[in-house]
């Protein structure tokens, strides 16, 4: 039968080594029906073929983003973003003006909130952000999502003035007068704030909870949180990105996703996982996630890993370290938030790999990664070696001893380039002053890592940093030099692009259908603008997607 689909007069990056190269390629029922040259290729065109034309662009495997938070990352498109804004004037500047062109809004809501945004080394309280706007409720949220800053009529609107009790690993800061100072750390200080958005909180449920929404969303609210997906998913869509792995996860985004697919409308595969909390008992776990696992098991909406927390992150001093913080965020002997007692958090590993789940752990501190080492080994020692492709999310600092412990057992690196202090999103020096000079070795250690033989691919943590890829790209190929101190680990070109399609497939269990342009795989593909091995590394963000294709459909073609 003549090919659905002919993409020709393109720079192909296959991924099989029988041929790593090719011109061309032929779609036939949403599979690769052959990869060649041009001439192999357009003779197996029809009269009702569609040629599409690379004008010698590169053309690979879809981009699959291993690390999202697809609801909250789609949400967010539509909120005011202070990336780059300094100091009250400036916020002010951009905060009020959103705000009186939103007057229906319950919550001012704004993100990517820097958390040296006010530039003096002064941390926002309820206070700063009341001489923004006094009268309406305003909070904001960090870029990495763990820190929300309200004033004093949010705090009050949600009963948290008082301050109140949280889970393990959360905290509402007090202020010296008795009241809550408007700094909420972790979900279980801040879920009350996300209750007020425009879904309602809905949107970060998979996160902060693992539940469902309670009371449960009414029709209206179902379409209002499926159209707001949608968008999000043609966002991914004109990326090249043709999968996603949330790593936060609920049965109501479960259903979401399936209704979309019935509608035609998920333009993504999506893996979403069963969220285990800190506060969970260890019975949830074995009562509820193999049942969500058991009824979601399609090949574009899928259930198959299990995500946990172990700690924050490095900036608010919730994640976990070896040792004290330096300087005024190691005071009081502080080494960061314990979510899980190490107890529970084993026998939550161990309980996980015994039902056969792939386990994801966000573990940011050297201890925090430890601990997620140790409970692994433990797993494996309880039930035996498997397959299991446990993955640690984002390693930002690990103490060396620990690094080849890594592909000892067989744990991936699951690391997001565009968050390193030396990625060009981030200022180059926060991340720096929150950690002892002998830890830099361990900090963001991608290639001492993958030098180790440790598998490693590579995501965005959308919302965390935008989902488009090419700026990720870029921070692994081109990473910014911040000095003696920091070693060099740049990625080369092929190993960034195999971590961000070949090897996210192989992540997923899917290394047999996805991830390779080889006939019998299936058509996701991206076609982008440029021939990336032309383009000089820190050149590579003038490349764009301009076609992607998943399972054999056109979800995204860039107009002129």
């Amino acid at each position: 039968m003549p090919a659905d689909i002919i993409i020709h007069n393109g720079s192909l990056i296959t991924f099989d080594e029988a041929q790593p190269q090719a011109q061309a390629l032929a779609i036939q029922g949403g599979v690769i029906a052959a990869v060649g040259s041009d001439a192999e290729i357009l003779a197996l065109a029809g009269p009702e073929t569609r040629l599409i034309d690379a004008r010698g662009g590169t053309v690979l495997p879809g981009f699959i983003d291993s690390h999202v938070h697809l609801f909250g990352g789609s949400v967010e498109l539509d909120c005011l973003s202070l990336y780059g804004v300094k100091g009250l004037d400036a916020m002010r500047a951009a905060i009020q003006p959103y705000a009186q062109a939103n007057p229906d809004d319950a919550l001012v809501f704004c993100v990517m909130a820097d958390y040296g945004i006010l530039g003096t080394g002064h941390t926002l309280t309820r206070h700063d952000l009341d001489s923004i706007l006094a009268d309406r409720p305003l909070a904001m949220f960090a870029p990495d999502h763990h820190t929300v800053w309200a004033n004093t009529a949010a705090l009050e609107a949600t009963g948290l003035l008082q301050g109140g009790e949280v889970d393990a690993g959360s905290l509402i800061v007090m202020g010296e007068d008795g009241l809550a100072n408007g700094e909420l750390l972790e979900p279980g200080a801040y879920g009350p704030i996300l209750g007020l958005t425009r879904h309602g909180g809905r949107e970060m449920l998979g996160l902060t909870t693992g539940k469902d929404p309670e009371p449960p969303a009414t029709p209206d609210q179902r379409a209002r949180d499926k159209d707001v997906i949608a968008r999000g998913l043609a966002h991914c869509a004109a990326q090249g990105i043709t999968g996603l792995h949330l790593m936060d996860g609920n049965r109501y985004q479960l259903e979401l996703l399936t209704e979309l697919e019935a509608e035609g409308r998920l333009l993504c595969r999506c893996e979403v996982p069963f969220h285990m909390k800190g506060t969970d008992p260890l019975e949830r776990m074995t009562a509820e996630a193999p049942a969500m696992r058991a009824a979601y098991r399609g090949d574009k909406v899928r259930c198959n890993h299990l995500k946990m927390f172990i700690d924050g992150v490095v900036e608010s001093g919730t994640a976990l370290m070896l040792r004290p913080y330096p300087g005024e965020l190691g005071a009081n002997g502080n080494t960061g938030d314990e979510v899980f007692t190490q107890e529970h958090f084993t026998a939550c590993c161990v309980e996980a790999d015994r039902l056969g789940f792939q386990i994801a752990v966000h573990a940011i501190g050297d201890a925090g990664v430890r601990r997620t080492i140790d409970a692994l080994e433990a797993a494996r020692r309880a039930n035996g070696r498997r397959d299991s492709r446990h993955r640690i999310e984002h390693i930002e600092v690990i103490h060396p001893d620990d690094i080849p412990r890594l592909a000892e057992l067989d744990i991936v690196a699951s690391l997001q380039p565009g968050h390193a202090p030396r990625g060009h999103i981030f200022p180059p020096g926060a991340v720096g002053q929150y950690l002892h000079p002998d830890q830099i070795a361990g900090a963001y250690a991608w290639q001492t890592i993958r030098k180790t033989g440790a598998r490693v691919v590579f995501s965005t943590d959308w919302p965390v940093i935008p989902v488009d890829v090419m700026p990720s790209i870029r921070a692994a190929i081109a990473p910014l030099d911040l000095g003696p101190y920091w070693p060099d680990q740049s990625q080369s070109l092929m190993d960034t692009l195999a971590s961000y399609t070949r090897d996210n497939a192989w992540v997923e269990f899917n290394e047999d259908s996805k991830g390779r342009l080889q006939a019998g795989m299936v058509a996701d593909i991206a076609v982008l603008s440029h021939d990336l091995t032309a383009l000089a590394p820190d050149e590579i963000t003038q490349a764009a997607a301009m076609v992607t294709i998943m399972d054999g459909a056109v979800t995204y073609r860039r107009e002129g």
